[in-house]
């Protein structure tokens, strides 16, 4: 997702848990598998995810001295800040789910980077895949920030010209080549949620280059460096001024050190924002194009 998105038709974290949400309500229907177990995690997967996505994670992992992972923050919502810091009464499977949620770069469909995590937490973690690739490319294309003959060769030829239809085909392929999650069949091993090698490798292709072409040069850009620079003015204020957290936040963290972690890492790109223009006036100008003075 893009930093700080200003029209109405880009993805939010919002947008895209939904969507999570129905990609693997579709393939586990369609796999026979527990569509509401598969619901409870997607819908939960991201709720840890800090403002302006994973540059805000690497950030406040930088700043905060126990370090930071969103899809940690997401279980510790769920288990430890959620009604009054009592947590919610979630089943091991939906928590498990959420915690292994996240992908490392390259190949992520490894039969050892999902051993134990049930079936359903394998169609989540690649239904987040499936989300964020095709839509972060939709808005790639909205933004003017790619073009489709940027892409790599073949990936059009294999997942489709077509947003609708790109996820029709990894959608249909994964259900094809995981049929032994059914139990309908005679195989002899570990049932896994995958893809077949052709949509794979398209797949992986177009991962790698979305993270070449957009995720790491906005990352690098003059917005990625003004996102970067308003979590670290968050972070130090809130610390140096935890009168200012909300008084709920004592009541669910353990220590202060969490609660400013907690009360960041909870707010949007654009409340983030908000906040911190009120702090030091100015220091969001290059999301307004107004000056860039940081």
């Amino acid at each position: 997702m893009f930093i700080a998105p200003q029209g109405d038709h880009f993805v939010t974290r919002l947008t895209h848990t939904l969507e999570v949400a129905q990609i693997a309500r579709t393939i586990s229907r369609a796999l026979n598998l527990n569509e509401d177990l598969t619901e409870a995690i997607a819908l939960g997967h991201d709720l840890g995810h800090t403002p302006f996505g994973h540059i805000g994670e690497s950030e406040i992992a930088s700043l905060h001295p126990g370090g930071f992972r969103h899809n940690h923050q997401s279980l510790r919502i769920v288990e430890q800040l959620e009604k009054e810091g009592n947590g919610l009464n979630l089943t091991w499977e939906v928590r498990q789910g959420i915690l292994m949620h996240s992908k490392p770069r390259g190949d992520f469909l490894k039969s050892d980077l999902v051993e134990g995590l049930t079936l359903e937490g394998q169609v989540c973690r690649i239904s987040d895949a499936v989300a964020y690739l095709n839509h972060d490319l939709m808005d790639a294309f909205r933004a003017g920030v790619l073009h489709d003959h940027n892409l790599p060769l073949g990936v059009f030829n294999v997942l489709g010209e077509r947003h609708s239809v790109r996820i029709d085909t990894i959608v249909t392929d994964i259900i094809e080549h995981s049929w032994s999650a059914t139990g309908l069949t005679n195989g002899t091993s570990v049932p896994m949620i995958t893809m077949g090698d052709q949509v794979r490798d398209a797949f992986n292709n177009l991962r790698e280059f979305m993270f070449d072409r957009v995720y790491i040069p906005e990352d690098k850009g003059k917005q990625g460096r003004a996102a970067r620079k308003i979590v670290r003015l968050l972070y130090h204020h809130f610390d140096e001024n935890r009168d200012e957290i909300p008084s709920e936040y004592s009541v669910r963290s353990k220590s202060e050190d969490e609660a400013v972690v907690d009360y960041i890492s909870g707010m949007t790109d654009h409340y983030a924002m908000r906040i911190a223009e009120a702090i030091r006036p100015g220091i969001t100008d290059p999301f307004t194009e107004q000056r860039f003075n940081l």
